[in-house]
Parts: C-alpha cells; sequence; structure tokens
C-alpha cells in the first residue's frame, strides 16, 4: 500500500503567515507548520505581502503573488524547502530594492 495515495485528496483549505513560520490548514482538519526560513521570499516579504495569498489548482498549491512564490501542498507534507538558489534570491532581493 503506497502512502501516497492516502495523501492525494489533501488540498490547503487556509494559510497564515508569521514572522517565523507558514501555517497551512488543510482539508483533513490537521494544520501544518513550517519555519518560515524555509521560504526566503516569505521571509523577506512584508506583513501585506505575506498576508496577500491564494490557494489555487484545486487546493494543491498557494500563491504569493506580489512575492512570485508559489508553493505545493505536496511539498509542505513531505517537508521540501525552498529550492531556489542563493543567486537567485540575491537577483530578486535586489530587483525588490529597485
Amino acid at each position: 500500500m503506497s502512502t501516497s495515495t492516502l495523501e492525494q485528496n489533501v488540498t490547503a483549505t487556509a494559510v497564515e503567515v508569521s514572522a517565523t513560520a507558514l501555517t497551512v490548514v488543510l482539508s483533513d482538519g490537521r494544520s501544518l507548520s513550517v519555519p518560515l526560513d524555509w521560504f526566503p521570499r516569505l521571509k523577506h516579504g512584508s506583513r501585506a505581502e505575506r498576508k496577500n495569498w491564494q490557494i489555487f489548482a484545486e487546493g494543491t498549491a498557494i500563491e504569493w503573488p506580489d512575492l512570485d512564490e508559489h508553493i505545493g501542498v505536496d511539498g509542505i507534507l513531505v517537508g521540501r524547502r525552498s529550492s531556489e538558489s542563493k543567486k537567485s534570491l540575491a537577483r530578486w532581493l535586489a530587483g525588490r530594492r529597485k
């Protein structure tokens, strides 16, 4: 029996971003929190930018359009951090300063 089959129907229903954590409320009733350090664009975003999120793809992903950040629910479930390179993040940060 595959555990991935069990997780296929789990979707995001709500999101909260604090100064230290990203918390996703799941359709099965769980709330999952991960350190904000895992997602540098969220960490560097303002409170207003972090509050401007939307759930899309039938609940399987979350996006922050102001930060150009997209996070899949499946990635959060398996503990996957942002895979953005330091070079890419540095370019993004430099663009925000302009």
